[in-house]
């Protein structure tokens, strides 16, 4: 296989990729209209060109992939205090040039949880936030697009702290669902809420 031949097979399968994530943003927009304002941003940013908006090289702001990580009764969600933002948070992380956001939340989920057995429920989003991260040493001020899914731990719960976190912990989501963050808030409260027997249950 030619130096060409592989660089389009990686350019097929990132076209492949976008194509479904501007699929699951459009279903996102339709299922919650309170939100399709936020899908639409998404949306302009992934059909924007210049720099790849998978990478961290697109100051402005790029594509992150979270992960709603929820234990195996779906009662508790695990969280992250990070170390650099200093809150507690899902667990998540920048996509480096993967297009497959879904892949990313369970990547960072893994690394970041040192949990095994821990799947994806489903590739439709379960909640987009577009935030600010503020300017630390020589990174600028930028947006991030965090796109975000449902992912649920298997029987081991014993989780390890990575570097990214200053600590981590099981919270019943009934207890988020009352965070002052208004993003944890909606994430729990949209969880509580969701229909038994649809993607993305447990």
């Amino acid at each position: 296989m030619t130096a060409g031949s592989k660089q389009w097979d990686v350019l097929a399968v990132m076209g492949v990729a976008d194509q479904r994530l501007r699929q699951a943003l459009e279903d996102y927009a339709r299922a919650h209209l309170e939100h399709e304002g936020t899908a639409r941003e998404f949306l302009t940013l992934l059909d924007e060109g210049g720099i790849d908006p998978f990478t961290r090289e697109r100051l402005q702001g790029h594509f992150t992939g979270s992960a709603w990580l929820v234990s195996a009764d779906g009662q508790r969600a695990l969280l992250t205090h990070h170390r650099k933002l200093q809150r507690w948070l899902q667990l998540g992380g920048h996509a480096d040039g993967d297009h497959d956001l879904a892949a990313v939340a369970l990547r960072e989920a893994e690394e970041e949880s040192g949990l095994s057995g821990l799947s994806l429920v489903s590739s439709a989003i379960f909640d987009l936030d577009r935030h600010w991260i503020p300017e630390r040493k020589e990174v600028p001020g930028h947006w991030h697009y965090d796109v975000r899914y449902v992912v649920v731990a298997g029987d081991n719960e014993q989780f390890v702290v990575s570097e990214e976190s200053l600590e981590l912990a099981w919270r019943p989501v009934a207890e988020i669902a009352c965070d002052q963050d208004e993003s944890m808030r909606r994430m729990a409260s949209r969880w509580l809420r969701r229909p038994m027997g649809s993607a993305g249950t447990v």
